[in-house]
């Protein structure tokens, strides 16, 4: 899922906001790249959990971090990789429809359309959460704690030892990705534009993605509600698990 989505879990499942709240929410994104790919960011969870408490630091930071991946699983182990009786999770199912539509709005070969496809939807659930919510100043206000920031580099510098992830860097970098105003079919469009050319070098059309988002915040509206529920139980229960004493 996008970011204001994962900050509006992340404080579902807490039931609380903070700075670190929402930062964690968004770590394993923020962690693609150098030293990780997809798959390895969205499975370290646990492993920084554990060494946070161990070092009985950031601790909110942490539990925020366990809402968001694979392993444990988290709300994108549902939307991503297997929900319900679906072949994966449910924004690829209900990405379906979508696919040859995105295919022609992002040029992009066949072979890549049910996973951008997949981005459609998410982004359509983005939509729809951050229009109702003040997640993108939640945010902004966590992305803009120098000292949290500052906190969170010393700490995955010393889990990783041997890995300089520049978090500073990163979160500078990752906020020129994705949308930290109010979300728009056409605001949303557009980062999306800068994400395909930054990592597959192809310009999308951005009037026909912004009609796909719209269309698909239409086509999840009567289950994202329901989809967020069984999907808070399943990750409450995981955590429990996780945190308890």
């Amino acid at each position: 899922m996008y970011p204001q989505t994962h900050v509006y879990f992340a404080e579902a499942i807490l039931g609380y906001k903070s700075d670190p709240v929402s930062l964690g929410s968004v770590l394993p994104d923020m962690l693609i790249g150098e030293h990780f790919n997809h798959c390895e960011a969205h499975c370290k969870g646990v492993e920084i959990y554990n060494f946070l408490t161990k070092n009985h630091a950031l601790q909110d930071f942490g539990q925020a971090v366990l809402t968001h991946g694979f392993t444990p699983e988290g709300l994108d182990y549902y939307g991503d990789e297997k929900y319900l009786d679906y072949e994966k999770g449910y924004s690829f199912e209900k990405a379906r429809p979508f696919v040859q539509k995105t295919i022609e709005a992002c040029r992009i070969p066949p072979e890549m359309g049910w996973w951008k496809a997949h981005n459609i939807i998410e982004m359509g659930v983005e939509l729809i959460v951050g229009s109702a919510g003040h997640y993108n100043e939640q945010l902004k206000s966590a992305f803009t704690n120098h000292a949290l920031v500052s906190e969170v580099s010393e700490m995955l510098q010393d889990l990783w030892k041997d890995k300089n992830l520049r978090f500073s860097g990163r979160v500078k970098t990752f906020t020129g990705f994705i949308e930290l105003e109010k979300p728009g079919v056409e605001s949303l469009a557009q980062k999306y534009k800068v994400q395909m050319q930054y990592k597959h070098k192809v310009e999308i059309d951005t009037k026909k993605v912004a009609d796909l988002i719209y269309k698909a915040a239409e086509a999840v509206s009567t289950d994202l509600q329901h989809f967020f529920q069984n999907t808070s139980a399943l990750v409450k229960d995981n955590l429990k698990s996780l945190t308890k004493p």
